[in-house]
């Protein structure tokens, strides 16, 4: 994705980052290592659901505080609309080969912004 060698770098030395990921663990976990953004992140996270109960267990699994917790990411369906109902803000970053199944419409939250590309990220945090 355009940006992330640019914005992630300059995210993980402010924040502290978690990738939250659902599917095959194996397989995910490769994905994840022939990346090269293991790094960026304190733990990579698989799931087999994105829900909103997967984004509560995460939430109290690593001592987050949901009031300052940011979910980023381009699936309305298992990134923005399950963390905002657990009680997350959501950034919403449009991709154009978002699957399919994943799309859905976005839940209207004060909790949800909108970034054009990757790099908005850069005027948010």
């Amino acid at each position: 994705m355009p940006g992330v060698n640019e914005t992630l770098p300059f995210l993980a030395e402010r924040h502290d980052l978690i990738l939250f990921t659902k599917g095959e663990p194996a397989e995910q976990n490769r994905k994840i290592d022939l990346s090269g953004l293991r790094p960026f992140f304190r733990e990579c996270v698989v799931t087999k659901e994105k829900n909103r109960a997967a984004y509560v267990d995460m939430v109290e699994t690593y001592g987050l505080n949901p009031d300052i917790t940011w979910m980023i990411g381009n699936s309305p369906k298992s990134d923005i609309n399950p963390a905002l109902a657990a009680g997350l803000g959501a950034v919403y970053v449009p991709h154009e080969r978002t699957w399919t199944l994943e799309r859905e419409e976005l839940t209207q939250s004060p909790k949800l912004l909108r970034v054009e590309n990757f790099q908005g990220l850069l005027d948010i945090f």
